[in-house]
């Protein structure tokens, strides 16, 4: 039995009223703050971490999938090209720096006329007499401070503000409950690209290398690591570690799986975090003993944030589900199209290391990582994005209403730009009109998605120069 502490009652200063309010500066949130100030609404955007990106900054993940040169993600992809810090130059998947994503972010946000809090976590919501969201509690090193919106969007990725305003919500596999597992990225150097390119999974490209097939490297570059680690005396947790190449002497390494973890459970959150770093320590050092290309390999750093794949999917207005990917619905209010299979890590260990059996029974139409049969590209619409059981709140990214397996398949956070950019313009749409979003005509949001989406702020609009 959990003891409880009752609280006297407290008078909360609110630190802001906008027209739309966004938690969470993730890759959804980034687009749907811009988007929201773009279309000119008052924009408020709340992040838990030192730092704007979420998973791209925070979680060092270095590595985008699904990316779209339209849009706010065209502005940023020409933003990093800019600066020399994408890798390779591919248009779809790349890597980056992470610490030139974060400038770039912030450049980004603050020309929109943004106005940030980091540090800030959401850990409360009121909603008014007709069930409608109002205002969002947070706390930070400022105390406990109210944020009043006229619309929110909820960008968190665990869809924390949905569940703290009571809407129901799904979470993990349906007859189990477990979820894929989370992943700590490293920042890694020491290594030469020139040398060790074989054990390179993807990003840059040795400049005296020959042409290659991104598919095959991905496949040949995992496989030689593995056999690397276990010529090393190691066995990763993660069946499938892969370098990405961000530059030539610099590197991003996923090699860590932490199985049976709750993202809803900061002490478990805890001990994978801390198991993950220890792992990754021994994992270089391992390498290190092996000399030769890896003999001076060092660890720059680990993510602040460990890398989430399953937090909870909030019940929206249309609920997205495996017969999507099976059928490649198409809605009127089409968001985001999705190309990609349903990309499920194992659940568990023993399992190995990156198809789930538990997708067996699906294998027909829905894919992990597309090695067995593709999908057919399926729409994702705005009404999913949209809360079912309280009005004004809109999600984006990998909260938003779908089942097991087509989340897997809409989770890139390259989708979850898209999402963010149209969850952005109707927020602010429907704060100009007094309308709620549910209640907006589909032919408005869509001209003013498809003119956000074709105009480029002047400041980003830049002509891409080579990776240096």
């Amino acid at each position: 039995m959990t003891a409880h502490l009752t609280e006297p009652s407290r008078s909360t200063p609110i630190a802001d009223v906008a027209d739309v309010v966004v938690c969470g500066a993730g890759p959804a949130g980034i687009a749907a703050a811009i988007a929201a100030a773009r279309t000119g609404a008052k924009t408020r955007l709340l992040e838990v971490h030192g730092c704007l990106g979420g998973v791209w900054t925070a979680g060092a993940l270095s590595w985008i999938i699904e990316a779209t040169r339209t849009g706010i993600m065209g502005e940023i992809i020409e933003a990093l090209d800019r600066r020399g810090a994408r890798a390779d130059g591919a248009q779809v998947n790349f890597g980056y720096d992470v610490e030139v994503m974060k400038l770039v972010l912030e450049e980004m946000v603050r020309d929109a006329g943004i106005s940030v809090q980091l540090h800030t976590r959401v850990v409360g919501v009121d909603r008014d007499a007709t069930n409608r969201i109002t205002t969002v509690i947070t706390e930070s090193k400022s105390g406990r401070q109210a944020w009043q919106g006229a619309v929110f969007i909820d960008t968190t990725g665990d869809g924390d503000v949905a569940a703290q305003a009571g809407c129901r919500f799904d979470y993990g596999h349906p007859d189990t409950g477990q979820t894929q597992p989370m992943t700590l990225m490293a920042l890694v150097t020491g290594i030469q690209l020139d040398q060790v390119h074989p054990f390179v999974a993807g990003g840059a490209w040795p400049r005296t290398g020959a042409a290659h097939n991104a598919r095959t490297r991905f496949r040949n570059g995992r496989d030689a690591l593995l056999y690397e680690l276990r010529r090393s005396g190691l066995e990763p947790s993660y069946q499938g570690p892969s370098l990405w190449s961000i530059y030539d002497d610099l590197f991003a390494l996923m090699a860590n799986h932490e199985y049976g973890v709750s993202a809803l459970d900061a002490n478990a959150i805890t001990h994978a975090t801390i198991n993950a770093r220890a792992e990754i320590h021994r994992l270089i050092s391992g390498l290190r003993t092996l000399g030769g290309v890896w003999s001076q390999i060092r660890l720059v750093a680990t993510s602040a944030q460990i890398g989430v794949r399953e937090g909870r999917r909030i019940h929206g207005r249309y609920h997205i589900t495996v017969d999507d990917l099976r059928n490649g619905t198409q809605h009127h209010d089409a968001v985001c199209r999705i190309t990609s299979g349903a990309d499920v890590h194992a659940l568990t260990r023993a399992e190995g290391g990156f198809l789930s059996p538990t997708t067996a029974p699906l294998q027909d139409s829905a894919t992990a990582a597309q090695e067995v049969a593709p999908i057919q590209p399926y729409d994702i619409p705005l009404r999913a994005l949209i809360a079912r059981d309280i009005d004004g709140l809109l999600m984006a990214g990998r909260c938003i209403s779908g089942d097991f397996l087509a989340h897997a398949s809409y989770r890139p956070t390259g989708y979850a730009v898209v999402m963010g950019q149209a969850a952005g313009t109707a927020a602010a749409l429907a704060a100009a009109t007094g309308a709620l979003p549910h209640e907006l005509p589909w032919s408005k949001v869509k001209t003013a998605i498809d003119k956000l989406a074709g105009t480029q702020h002047p400041r980003h609009a830049i002509t891409p120069q080579p990776v240096g």
